[in-house]
C-alpha cells in the first residue's frame, strides 16, 4: 500500500510541476513549448487558462491528500518495523591490542 501511495504521490508531483509551468505568466513560462498555438488550437485562451487552473487545483489537492496519507501510513508502520540497529549485537568482539615490539638494538648508541 505504501509503494502505491508513493508512486501516486511522485506522479502527482511531476504532473503538478508540468501544469504549473504550462500556465501563462508574465514571462511566458513553457506556454509556447508546443510550437506556438498548438496547445491553444482546440480551446480559447480563456478556456485553456480555466482548464489549467482547475487541473492545478485538483493536482494540488491530490498531492496534499497523498502527503498526509503517506505520513499517517508510515507513522503506523514505524511501530511494526524493526531497525537493523535493534538486531545488532550488544557487545563487540574487539581484539586486545598487542604490546609493541621491543627493539633488540638500543636506540641511543653508547660512548666508549
Amino acid at each position: 500500500m505504501g509503494s502505491v501511495l508513493l508512486v501516486i504521490h511522485l506522479l502527482t508531483a511531476i504532473f503538478l510541476v508540468a501544469v504549473i509551468l504550462m500556465q501563462r505568466s508574465s514571462g511566458g513560462a513553457l506556454n509556447g513549448l508546443g510550437g506556438g498555438s498548438g496547445a491553444n488550437s482546440f480551446l480559447t485562451a480563456r478556456g485553456t487558462g480555466n482548464l489549467l487552473t482547475r487541473l492545478t487545483a485538483i493536482l494540488a489537492t491530490v498531492f496534499f491528500i497523498t502527503s498526509i496519507s503517506l505520513c499517517l501510513y508510515y507513522k503506523g508502520a514505524e511501530r511494526q518495523s524493526k531497525s537493523i540497529l535493534d538486531a545488532a549485537p550488544v557487545t563487540q568482539n574487539v581484539p586486545a591490542p598487542s604490546a609493541p615490539a621491543v627493539p633488540d638494538v638500543p636506540a641511543v648508541p653508547t660512548a666508549k
